[in-house]
């Protein structure tokens, strides 16, 4: 048995259970990023289409080492292919939520999800 649990008392124990369902509670309303609307591709940063997520479609863009093919389905969007030595941006997967991003850096092409309202408003490394 630990040294410090006979100093913990009933009053320490609702605080900790108290805070523990405050921080619960709080993961719904901190990680809400809206509907995904749009999947906004760019090249060289420039904005070069605005695809609707609503239908299933491909759309092909031409970067510095080839085309990049985004596919996009209902609700979500991913890059199917792309000339890329190491497929980062391939391997990113399916974007759903707003503000997710696949950057093809060596291609300069990103695909970006948008919505009515991001997830986060910036991202720091």
């Amino acid at each position: 048995m630990s040294p410090w649990l006979p100093l913990v008392r009933p009053g320490d124990w609702a605080v900790a259970g108290l805070a523990a369902a405050a921080v619960a509670a709080s993961f719904p309303l901190v990680w809400q990023g809206g509907a995904a609307e749009k999947a906004v591709v760019r090249r060289d940063g420039e904005v070069v289409a605005e695809l609707d997520l609503s239908r299933k479609r491909t759309f092909e863009v031409a970067g510095a080492l080839g085309a990049t093919v985004i596919a996009v389905e209902p609700g979500r969007a991913r890059v199917a292919a792309d000339p890329g030595p190491r497929q980062y941006c391939v391997r990113q997967g399916w974007l759903r939520r707003p503000g997710e991003i696949a950057i093809c850096a060596p291609n300069r092409v990103s695909l970006q999800i948008a919505g009515r309202k991001n997830g986060f408003d910036s991202l720091a490394y």
